[in-house]
């Protein structure tokens, strides 16, 4: 029976659960703290995890990016799998076990004798992050009534501010402390709060109506990820992606998805309606999510050795430095829903692409004195973008999908934002590699024979030689190290700002403008009980 107009919706969530719904949220974003905790602690720790024993484990370069990408391989890969296992047999179970996951990888990464067992943890904790950050914003959807979705949804992203910034702080004051393995134990407690709070406050919900599995489409589904991200990573690692192993992994990748693609188009159970993507507002929203991240991933990387390496900063300092960020985010997030009932989404996220694209582009005029504050308003600068960006996509993701597939739209928004964030670190890493080894080539003649191929990998591999060499023969060095970082780090900033300037396009084509005042009821009324369950 149709509402009239005017009318207010009926509610869709059980009092019950409605009453304790901001608990329910506080606990989601812990469950999302966890994960992005350990990911910004991460960043600041790569320094000393490339350390020789027993400050680190003599991680290389290459080494290091895949300890972060073993887990973004397997957490993009198995993303979309794991909003649909949540959807079908209920989100709490799937929350449940990720965070257990998570928190075992977590244990075993502490204690990694080698770089390859922190590679193989660390894609262990990629596999229980999956199962979790889709399943968070599916109950979030499903506790709250559509009207305060967006400020939900606000709060939700302003978590991932708190994470980016206890997490550097963390991660310095437990490496000024304790081995580098603590970084990672530090997550167990976490976890286990977690566990007991989910299995106390948190509903259980699943699709009433899933329908008959989809295998062959969630298998082409993984491979194609799998694929695809492997091929943007072993591309950035090798800094050539006309390698004949990466364009394999790559074409072989983009094939998968379009067979995916074909068979989802055609199934009578399709995984994941293909027709969504036909909506203007939907691609723009899940694009957007991509090159953001694209964006900013790579210069995420590539500040910690800024910081570190060039600077000379501490990792608990340089984890100071990015409060500015995080705090901007946790402020201005929560509130973006009240701009955008303002103005739009439109020209919210079109603003905030800019601001991020300014913040980028500010990193081409960073040298060895930059001052301290110029860098916090940068950092400011790009979280007030952030937050002005992906608290309206996310919004315009989650609502254009039906509530009981909040699984899936919580899957496609995390899978193009970690794919958007390992092509950032492969492409843009790749570009910061490439010029650096051209700029300081022509300053390794007096380093050994031996070890000039190795000393022009990276900035700390010269830094490592120049040690070796003594303070006064490796002092030229390391002023050529430093300013053919700078160098390099120039030009993948201003590729970062290209990146996040095409976002700001995108989202002012095609997110809708200001919607007009309108007494009409936009979502039908479907019964609660099938919904959630206590």
């Amino acid at each position: 029976m149709p509402i009239p107009s005017g009318a207010p919706a009926a509610p869709h969530v059980p009092e019950a659960i409605h009453r304790r719904r901001w608990w329910i949220l506080g606990v989601l974003m812990f469950s999302v703290l966890i994960v992005v905790l350990d990911n910004s602690i991460l960043n600041v720790a790569v320094k000393t995890i490339a350390s020789p024993a027993p400050t680190g484990i003599g991680a290389t370069q290459s080494e290091l990016e895949w300890a972060i990408n073993s887990y973004t391989l397997v957490f993009a890969g198995l993303l979309f799998t794991a909003g649909l296992l949540g959807d079908r047999i209920g989100r709490k179970k799937v929350l449940l076990a990720g965070t257990l996951v998570f928190g075992l990888g977590s244990a075993l990464a502490a204690f990694s004798a080698s770089p390859g067992e922190l590679i193989t943890w660390r894609a262990l904790m990629g596999f229980g992050a999956a199962f979790v950050m889709p399943a968070t914003l599916a109950v979030l959807m499903n506790v709250f009534e559509r009207d305060e979705q967006p400020r939900a949804i606000g709060i939700w992203a302003g978590s991932v501010g708190l994470g980016i910034a206890i997490g550097p702080i963390t991660g310095g004051v437990l490496l000024e402390h304790f081995w580098w393995g603590s970084i990672f134990l530090v997550n167990v407690p976490v976890v286990v709060l977690a566990l007991i709070a989910m299995a106390i406050l948190v509903p259980d919900s699943r699709d009433p109506k899933p329908g008959k599995v989809d295998p062959l489409g969630v298998g082409l589904s993984i491979v194609g990820l799998v694929l695809l991200v492997y091929g943007i990573i072993r591309g950035g690692e090798l800094a050539d992606f006309t390698d004949t192993t990466v364009l394999l992994a790559i074409v072989g990748g983009l094939l998968v998805l379009a067979g995916f693609v074909w068979h989802e188009k055609r199934s009578s159970h399709p995984a994941i309606d293909i027709t969504y993507f036909r909506k203007p507002a939907f691609s723009a929203a899940v694009a957007a999510i991509a090159l953001v991240f694209f964006a900013l991933m790579g210069v995420t990387f590539f500040s910690a050795f800024y910081l570190q390496s060039v600077r000379g900063y501490s990792a608990l300092q340089s984890g100071l430095l990015i409060l500015p960020l995080a705090a901007a985010q946790m402020v201005f997030a929560p509130r973006a829903r009240l701009v955008v009932d303002r103005f739009g989404a439109r020209a919210v996220c079109t603003a905030g692409m800019l601001l991020v694209a300014a913040g980028l582009a500010s990193f081409a005029l960073f040298d060895a004195g930059t001052p301290v504050w110029v860098m916090c308003l940068v950092f400011f600068v790009q979280g007030t973008g952030m937050a002005h960006i992906m608290p309206p996509v996310t919004v315009a993701v989650m609502q254009a999908l039906p509530r009981e597939k909040a699984g899936s739209g919580s899957a496609i928004n995390n899978t193009f934002r970690q794919v958007g964030g390992a092509l950032g670190i492969a492409v843009l890493g790749s570009v910061l590699s490439t010029v650096y080894r051209g700029d300081i080539e022509g300053h390794l003649g007096a380093v050994p024979a031996g070890v000039r191929d190795v000393a022009g990998e990276s900035i700390e591999a010269t830094l490592g030689v120049a040690e070796k060499l003594g303070p006064v023969a490796g002092k030229p060095l390391v002023a050529a190290a430093n300013d053919a970082f700078i160098s390099a780090m120039h030009l993948t900033a201003l590729g970062s700002a290209a990146v996040a300037l095409i976002g700001a396009v995108v989202v002012g084509l095609f997110l809708p403008g200001r919607p007009p005042a309108t007494t009409e009821v936009p979502e039908e009324v479907r019964p609660p009980a099938e919904q959630l369950t206590r």
